[in-house]
C-alpha cells in the first residue's frame, strides 16, 4: 500500500493534465498512487490519461464519473485510496519535485498535526509567473482554527496534504460547496489538530480567466456559505464572523476593481471597512477604491 494517495479530479483537462501528472512522477518521494477521477469530461482527457495508464501501473486508479463537481469528485478519489496521507493535485496544477517528501516529512515529525500546507508560485496560463506566496508570517501554523474561519490564513490547494485518520474523524468534502471546500475541510480538521506549515514554495498554482476564483460573485456567494456553516465553532464567534466578513467583502472589491467595476468595488470596499476597521489592508483598499472613483467623477 501506498504511503500518499494523490488526489486529482479533472474536469476537460486534456490541456494541462499532463503537466499535472508528469510532476507528480518527477517527486523525490515515490511512494505514491494517484486517483485520477475523470468528473465527466466531454473533451480528450481520456485520451490523454491513456498512456499514464499504461507506464504508471498500479500507481495510478482511472475513475470515470457522470459530472458531479469537484467536492465529490475529489469524495470519489479518497473513497478509492487506502493510503496514510492524501495530497491534492488540481490537473491544471503543477508541483516541484520536493513537494511530497517536505509535506510527508513536516507530518512525521509533527504528530499532531492533521494537516500541513505550503508556498506556491502563482502562474498564468502559459507557465510564467506572477507572484509568490511564502507564507502567513503571524498565523502560519499551530492552533490556527479561527484564523482559517477569518481567512487571515492562506491554504494554498496544491500544497495541502491530510491524514487519512483526520478525514475519518470529520468527514470528507461538503458537496453542497462548490467553492472553498477545501478551506471547509480545513477548519474542520483545525479545529481538532495543529496545522504544519512547510516553509518553502513547493507548488505551481495556474491562474486561469475561466476558474471560479476569478468570478467575484460566484466565489463571493460561497464564502458566505463558509462563514455561515462554521458560525459558532470554537473561536468562530461574532468577532470572528465580522472579521471573516469583512475579508470577503475586501476580496471581492479588489476582484470587481481588477474586473473594472469602480463603483461596486467602492461599495464592498466599505461594507468591507464598516465591518471591521481595524486592519490596514482593509483601510487602504477603502482608500484606493474612494480615490479612484473621485478621480473618474472629476
Amino acid at each position: 500500500m501506498a504511503t500518499v494517495g494523490v488526489i486529482i479530479p479533472a474536469f476537460n483537462a486534456a490541456r494541462t493534465l499532463a503537466i499535472a501528472l508528469e510532476s507528480v512522477s518527477s517527486q523525490t518521494f515515490d511512494d505514491w498512487q494517484i486517483l485520477l477521477v475523470d468528473d465527466g469530461s466531454t473533451d480528450d482527457t481520456a485520451q490523454v490519461v491513456a498512456p499514464f495508464l499504461e507506464r504508471f501501473g498500479q500507481k495510478i486508479k482511472y475513475i470515470h464519473q457522470e459530472n458531479r463537481g469537484l467536492p465529490a469528485a475529489r469524495n470519489a478519489a479518497i473513497r478509492a485510496s487506502s493510503t496514510e496521507f492524501l495530497a491534492l493535485l488540481d490537473a491544471d496544477d503543477v508541483w516541484l519535485p520536493c513537494r511530497l517528501a517536505e509535506s510527508v516529512k513536516i507530518l512525521r515529525e509533527r504528530p499532531q498535526a492533521g494537516l500541513s500546507y505550503g508556498g506556491i508560485t502563482s502562474i498564468d496560463q502559459e507557465g510564467t509567473p506572477t507572484g509568490t506566496f511564502d507564507g502567513n508570517k503571524k498565523y502560519a501554523e499551530g492552533r490556527i482554527a479561527p484564523q482559517i474561519y477569518m481567512r487571515r490564513v492562506s491554504l494554498p490547494c496544491p500544497t495541502l496534504t491530510f491524514r487519512r485518520s483526520c478525514i475519518e474523524e470529520v468527514g470528507l468534502f461538503d458537496e453542497t460547496m462548490r467553492a472553498t471546500e477545501d478551506r471547509d475541510l480545513c477548519l474542520r480538521i483545525a479545529l481538532h489538530y495543529e496545522v504544519a506549515f512547510v516553509p518553502r514554495v513547493i507548488a505551481y498554482y495556474r491562474i486561469s480567466p475561466s476558474s471560479m476564483t476569478t468570478d467575484p460573485q460566484r466565489m463571493f456567494l460561497a464564502q458566505m456559505q463558509f462563514i455561515q456553516k462554521n458560525y459558532g465553532a470554537p473561536g468562530c464567534g461574532w468577532g470572528a464572523r465580522r472579521v471573516a466578513l469583512s475579508q470577503c467583502y475586501k476580496q471581492r472589491a479588489d476582484a470587481l476593481s481588477v474586473r473594472r467595476k469602480p463603483w461596486s468595488a467602492l461599495a464592498s470596499s466599505l461594507r468591507a471597512l464598516v465591518l471591521y476597521p481595524f486592519d490596514l489592508g482593509t483601510v487602504w483598499t477603502a482608500a484606493t477604491m474612494l480615490l479612484r472613483c473621485a478621480g473618474l467623477h472629476r
